[in-house]
């Protein structure tokens, strides 16, 4: 009897996002896989990579080998299933999204999808976020390259290897535009950030604010070669980077050890 080659998936839109159902269903089209699936019961977006320390979580199947995680992070999802459900054999990859937005640049750092990845490569585990970059004037999202792409993905590894070493992950952005097929290895775009809120009141005069969104603009990093993540987009390409764990800022080590003498 063949071994299934098991994949653990994860999202930040939580379990009834339309991104997670289709990248269930292309998952188990593959011969010989066993998709196991862990998401948030609500949506955590921006989460980014916040584990659940002040309160008992659970599960709640909803399905065969789905469950949702009441309240929890992607992080935890990945966390408690490696400690739960593969206690005794971690899974072969995982893989985080479908997500209904962009996770470029520095939004990585926010990403509840990214973070998903990022704690299954802590645990030595083969792991792709990928995001469906939105034309929201299309609020459902056509996800349809997205699972081109993850299926393409998915079986390179499953078949060959994971392409990266430890503690590094792919971070795979979906066009708007599914008309454009070819990949473009990137790096990670410098984003503008703005400082946007909308104040409400209630019917009791009491005031409550909602983050605003901002728009995608981008500029390429001084003196890197190849290009950003936002360019790829831009141009219609699917962008795939790789993202490592490692923050330290290498370049800047010695300036701070003469600025500590």
């Amino acid at each position: 009897m063949n071994k299934k080659y098991k994949i653990l998936v994860t999202n930040d839109d939580g379990y009834e996002a339309k991104g997670l159902l289709s990248l269930i269903e292309v998952l188990k089209e593959l011969d010989d896989v066993e998709v196991t699936v862990v998401a948030p019961a609500n949506e955590k977006s921006a989460c980014g990579h916040s584990l659940t320390l002040v309160r008992p979580l659970r599960f709640v199947s909803v399905g065969d080998d789905f469950y949702k995680l009441d309240d929890g992070t992607p992080s935890d999802c990945v966390y408690l299933s490696l400690s739960t459900i593969f206690e005794n054999e971690k899974p072969d990859l995982l893989v985080s999204g479908i997500n209904r937005g962009s996770n470029m640049g520095e939004d990585i750092t926010y990403s509840g999808t990214a973070a998903g990845a990022m704690e299954g490569v802590l645990h030595d585990i083969p792991s792709i976020a990928i995001s469906q970059v939105m034309d929201f004037t299309n609020p459902d999202g056509d996800f349809s390259l997205a699972c081109k792409t993850i299926k393409k993905l998915v079986l390179k590894i499953k078949n060959g290897s994971f392409p990266l070493p430890h503690r590094e992950f792919l971070n795979v952005n979906i066009p708007p535009d599914v008309k454009q097929t070819s990949m473009k290895v990137t790096y990670v775009g410098y984003r503008f950030y703005a400082n946007d809120s909308h104040v409400h009141r209630n019917p009791r005069g009491e005031e409550h604010y909602w983050l605003g969104l901002h728009p995608l603009n981008f500029s390429p990093r001084v003196g890197n070669e190849g290009i950003s993540d936002y360019e790829a987009i831009r141009d219609g390409f699917i962008s795939v980077t790789p993202i490592m764990l490692d923050l330290s800022a290498y370049k800047s080590m010695k300036r701070l050890e003469d600025w500590c003498d």
